[in-house]
């Protein structure tokens, strides 16, 4: 088997002997070729040339928005001229967690800490452990920037893709959302490029102080889901291809407990942006098991696809990262879209 491993060795959590550990492993088990990135971008255009030369297997070491950038580097377009085709000679994808929050590593039932995430990884590999995962597609066009959000990033964090860099429209593994979550990873972004480490306690504060911000911005998000009506006056959306939504340090966040990478999507969105409403639908997303319901709570689970709609340019956020803005964003489940190296599902 030939495998790349895509290393970014700057994202939050990766470690010179948690890196070393896993190439001498991966070495035992595989042809490998080790490559680290070095650029916004860089792990995209790894995992294509991986994909040019046929190799079987690209496992990735780092945070959410590289995992991101790989997929979208190897895994064909469902918007190109032939639609979405996995081919035979499509690679696998392997995940260790390596950033802040590895909310995709985590979801495919891979351990958190990266030893143990690496002698899992190893075993999985011994066995011929694959799953077959569906996928989101996000449809859109470019929007510039806000210009009161500050998108620097550093260069040595994350690593993920400058905003457009791998085009307007992308795969994306397992939330993205328009609104509230994209502010959020737009100001922690700009927050890593000042040198500030990224932590569950910095995303809350960020997410408190984001709220307040524009807790009187007038709603400007319409979602479309077929067979039902339109729903306007939304403050913002989240759209989910797998729960839990997030993680709140070892804590799950399920926004959508019915959406998993074997079903459809999950709409989330919130058409009031009242204290002490918001505070309740909050409490049940804590709650072990809730199913979370509330008046001014839109929810579905298991759809197809979902449109979303602003009357104004707003923030846009894939996996974690921070796109830029957009008018409009048409998201698609794509079933079986992906191969990749993970214990079997539970039930």
């Amino acid at each position: 088997m030939r495998a790349l491993l895509i290393v970014n060795p700057n994202a939050t959590s990766t470690t010179k002997a948690a890196r070393d550990l896993l190439a001498h492993a991966l070495e035992s088990r595989t042809q490998l070729t080790v490559a680290h990135t070095m650029h916004r971008g860089h792990a995209a255009e790894l995992a294509a040339w991986a994909a040019e030369t046929a190799m079987d297997l690209i496992v990735v070491h780092g945070g959410d928005g590289t995992i991101n950038e790989a997929i979208n580097g190897f895994l064909p377009r469902p918007d190109g001229p032939a639609g979405f085709e996995r081919s035979d000679t499509t690679p696998q994808l392997a995940v260790l967690p390596g950033g802040s929050a590895n909310v995709f590593a985590r979801s495919l039932g891979i351990a958190a800490d990266p030893v143990e995430a690496t002698n899992q990884l190893i075993d999985l590999i011994g066995v011929g452990a694959r799953r077959r995962i569906g996928l989101g597609f996000a449809a859109s066009s470019a929007v510039e920037p806000a210009a009161d959000i500050d998108t620097a990033v550093a260069d040595d964090e994350e690593g993920a893709a400058a905003p457009e860099a791998l085009g307007a429209s992308r795969w994306f593994g397992f939330n993205a959302g328009l609104g509230l979550d994209a502010r959020v990873c737009a100001a922690v972004d700009a927050s890593r490029g000042r040198g500030r480490t990224a932590s569950p306690i910095r995303y809350l504060r960020t997410t408190v102080t984001e709220f307040f911000r524009n807790k009187r911005t007038a709603p400007s998000l319409t979602i479309e889901v077929a067979g039902a009506d339109p729903v306007e006056a939304v403050h913002y959306a989240f759209v989910s291809n797998s729960s839990p939504w997030t993680f709140l340090e070892a804590k799950p966040i399920c926004t959508n407990p019915g959406t998993g990478f074997d079903t459809g999507l999950g709409v989330f969105a919130m058409r009031s942006t009242s204290v002490p409403a918001t505070l309740r639908v909050a409490s049940q997303l804590l709650r072990d098991g809730a199913e979370p319901k509330s008046r001014i709570l839109f929810r579905v689970d298991d759809v197809p696809s979902v449109t979303v709609r602003s009357s104004t340019p707003i923030a846009f956020q894939l996996d974690g990262d921070y796109v830029g803005n957009r008018n409009e964003v048409c998201f698609t489940s794509i079933p079986n879209a992906l191969d990749v190296v993970a214990p079997a599902p539970t039930t």
